[in-house]
């Protein structure tokens, strides 16, 4: 299947998304689309799955023109799209997702449930696409519910994949598993675009790479002809240094320690086991882990966003467990939350306001009962520029901003203050490489000042770049600490597996027992999930 934009032109009021936009995927092609936040790398997609319609150029399909209404002539057209949020229904079977909306009948107009069953299993052997077609996907491990979205999109027959940040949520081990897969695909003649900020992974997987920026192409080549550099400064357009420059730890004395903590999920699922551990001043604590294995219920535990069951969480030598979110901020707690939307933003405000959420009742912002709207402009000015938040204007409401410029928003606000404690939950999602290097720069900066950081990412460059101890953490449970010089890729990815690896694994210093060799947490009940693992 050859998919063609010719001259793609997107307009929103004040905004020119994207102009005049050339993009050509072949069959059988792995074409890699890269480019910074608000480089119109999304807009785009949406016009090609039919979520928008462009203000001029056309798209053709095979050679054809056609018009694009809605997703549902996308795929009509054979194209389908897999997001970085799977769209799945937890309480269904895969079965049932899959068949979802495209629901096979019998007589009397009976849903033929085993039709659809055994087309699953026939497009999962094919395409090396290993799945329990009977698995409950609340049950299954992300890099499964994955594989679930690729087989949705090949149930409807789609000839072209759209796929969104892919590996955003996969480990090392399910990365690998994925290039595979897409191989597969590229063999049965089906087109691919990848979508992605990790550069090493576009080396690896992309036939071609086009990359854009400010909502235009500024260039397209291949692998062979290029290095991750080349391409992180074509994105940015000045250059980029790539790498952390990271010096020795000193930490000093201990900021926080977390001991026997339990936390319930909202399904009131114990999700947190009994983790304990400390962060002192002028060190980087990275937790790692596959996404769903307690990291989102711990931060939010310590930083007040969610009940603690059992076990203390202490800050400066007090006891704050169970404290509100405000009462940590003024004890010196900065918090970039993992869901920016939900947790970090009144998306309704306008970025000014959102700079100043956690301090408009403070000076200069406020004079007793009046805000000072003069303090809070020039505030947020400083803000936007200094962290390169692209917005037309600080009296933008938050929604109409990229997902990335969002996050800036959310950091600029965080970093901003004088804190002894920094805890960031994946600081740098949806970020282009020159923010992430400004904000790993930040955090490094923020370590060095004295204060205590906690990083929760499940980028494991990331993770291995930042932290001076990584701490990994598997159903519920810290059963690894490792320092800077022991982390490896492959041993982070066991960890993150389940497995110990080779050797003996220390815990935190809280912690007296140790994680023998080839010991393995109790595995879910899922086969689907035994089946990736094995």
């Amino acid at each position: 299947m050859k998919i063609e934009l010719k001259g793609i032109t997107k307009r929103f009021p004040g905004v020119i998304a994207n102009k005049d936009v050339d993009l050509i995927v072949n069959g059988g092609e792995v074409h890699a689309l890269l480019g910074e936040n608000g480089a119109g790398k999304s807009t785009l997609m949406n016009v090609l799955y039919g979520l928008y319609e462009p203000t001029e150029g056309e798209v053709l399909v095979n050679g054809e023109p056609v018009t694009f209404k809605s997703p549902g002539d996308a795929i009509d057209s054979a194209i389908g799209m897999v997001h970085q949020h799977f769209m799945l229904v937890p309480v269904f079977t895969v079965t049932e997702n899959v068949m979802l909306g495209v629901e096979p009948t019998q007589n009397f107009g009976l849903l033929d449930k085993r039709k659809a069953r055994a087309r699953l299993v026939e497009l999962s052997e094919r395409f090396g696409l290993k799945v329990d077609p009977d698995a409950m996907v609340e049950d299954l491990p992300v890099g499964v519910e994955q594989r679930v979205e690729i087989l949705k999109a090949l149930y409807r027959k789609a000839d072209c994949l759209i796929l969104d940040e892919p590996t955003a949520v996969l480990t090392p081990a399910e990365i690998d598993d994925l290039f595979e897969v897409i191989e597969t695909l590229k063999a049965a003649g089906v087109s691919i675009i990848f979508i992605s900020h990790k550069l090493k992974e576009v080396m690896a997987v992309a036939d071609r790479i086009t990359v854009l920026r400010r909502g235009e192409v500024v260039g397209s080549t291949t692998p062979n002809e290029t290095n991750e550099q080349q391409l992180a400064e074509m994105m940015v357009g000045r250059s980029v240094q790539l790498t952390v420059d990271v010096e020795q730890a000193q930490p000093g004395e201990k900021i926080l320690e977390v001991t026997d903590l339990e936390v319930l999920d909202d399904r009131m699922h114990r999700t947190v086991k009994g983790v304990s551990f400390e962060v002192r001043s002028g060190e980087i604590l990275a937790i790692a882990g596959v996404q769903g294995n307690g990291q989102t219920e711990l931060i939010e535990g310590i930083t007040g966003m969610r009940a603690v069951e059992t076990g203390t969480v202490t800050l400066d030598g007090k006891d704050v467990t169970g404290s509100s979110s405000k009462r940590l901020f003024e004890m010196g707690m900065a918090h970039v939350p993992e869901d920016r939307q939900e947790d970090g933003l009144v998306t309704s405000f306008p970025i000014k306001d959102n700079l100043i959420l956690n301090t408009y009742q403070n000076a200069p912002y406020s004079k007793g009962i009046v805000m000072n709207r003069d303090a809070i402009d020039a505030g947020a000015d400083k803000l936007v520029k200094e962290y390169d938040v692209r917005t037309p204007s600080i009296e933008v409401n938050a929604a109409a901003l990229s997902g990335g410029n969002q996050q800036k928003v959310i950091v600029a606000r965080e970093f901003s203050h004088s804190n002894n404690l920094l805890i960031a939950s994946q600081p740098t999602r949806g970020l282009d490489v020159g923010s992430i290097q400004y904000i790993h720069g930040q955090i490094v900066a923020k370590r060095n000042e004295g204060a205590a950081v906690i990083i929760v990412s499940s980028e494991l460059d990331e993770i291995l770049a930042l932290g001076d101890r990584i701490a990994v953490m598997y159903d519920g449970k810290i059963i690894g600490v490792l320092d800077r010089s022991e982390a490896t890729r492959e041993r982070c990815g066991m960890l993150m597996a389940g497995l110990s690896g080779e050797g003996v694994v220390r815990q935190s210093a809280t912690e007296t027992s140790a994680v023998a060799e080839d010991e393995r947490p109790p595995p879910p009940a899922s086969s689907a999930e035994e089946e990736t693992t094995s």
